[in-house]
């Protein structure tokens, strides 16, 4: 085990206290055999939504096999109702399974600790997507309160890493879907973060899936792309036509109000009305409507 998977192991031990000497945790009610299955609900902050299908059956094969190894963890609610802390793979699996109750750990916790404890737990499974990090990671900061320091001891990645992946939340929903369908990858989302207009990224998003590019190609697009709008000229305003001036001139007339009107070599302009006070304002909109 590396350190930066030990520490993650300890942001979540942090929460539990130490599962393996759990009779002796103070957040702990008790460690029952077994809980039915009927009798415990979803954890509704459950981060995690996709459970891919064959590895939930092989699982439940396994449990049928051996068992339940490692007991699920949840907090009592109500009169023999119990609601799910971690452990819904477990829980799903042995559904699957046909087993009619589970080995459980009870425990204390308020909603705001339910819901930091389903994000670090989540967040301790290899299989997770960017996207996925990234969203759990936004939640801890914005509804558990967690600063981005805080969440870098916690999750045993370092605080770069941490804020690299909320960016990612920044990019185009359909560059996210694609990250999170394993289309492309961490490096080509990384490199086009650095495009600020999300129809751009979408372009390039495209090119990546369209030609194959590789992470080194992608960043070598966005660097030329970048250095094209810098260099990028100023559009110049041309002239306005005729009929463009005798509107202007008539306009400014009735309103009493100076008119400017710009078009720039692409088409595109603007039109500026200057007014002298709120009443001058209203007057001015009375004839624009």
């Amino acid at each position: 085990m590396n350190a930066k998977k030990k520490a993650l192991g300890r942001g979540l031990n942090a929460l539990l206290g130490d599962s393996e000497n759990i009779s002796s945790a103070e957040s702990y009610v008790s460690a029952t055999p077994d809980i039915a299955l009927d009798k415990i609900e979803a954890n509704p902050w459950q981060p995690r939504t996709a459970f891919e299908k064959q590895s939930l059956e092989e699982l439940a094969a396994s449990i049928k096999q051996q068992g339940i190894i490692q007991p699920i963890t949840v907090r009592k609610i109500g009169e023999d109702r119990y609601q799910l802390i971690s452990g819904e793979r477990r829980l799903r699996a042995a559904k699957i399974a046909g087993l009619r109750s589970i080995p459980a750990y009870i425990r204390e916790v308020d909603d705001n600790d339910l819901l930091e404890l389903a994000l670090v737990e989540n967040l301790q499974r290899e299989n997770l997507n960017a996207i996925e990090i990234a969203l759990s990671f936004q939640r801890l900061v914005e509804e558990c309160s967690v600063t981005q320091d805080q969440l870098s001891e916690r999750v045993g990645k370092n605080r770069s890493t941490v804020t690299n992946y909320l960016r990612l939340l920044k990019l185009n929903p359909a560059v996210q879907i694609g990250i999170r369908d394993n289309v492309i990858t961490m490096g080509h989302a990384r490199a086009i973060i650095n495009l600020a207009d999300e129809d751009v990224q979408l372009d390039v998003f495209g090119k990546i899936v369209e030609k194959g590019m590789s992470v080194r190609q992608v960043e070598e697009l966005v660097r030329s792309m970048s250095t094209q709008k810098k260099t990028k000229p100023i559009p110049t305003t041309v002239g306005v036509s005729e009929k463009v001036n005798e509107w202007k001139n008539d306009f400014s007339k009735k309103t009493k109000a100076k008119v400017n009107v710009k078009i720039q070599a692409n088409g595109k302009g603007t039109i500026s009305i200057s007014f002298k006070n709120p009443d001058h304002l209203s007057e001015i909109l009375k004839h624009i409507q």
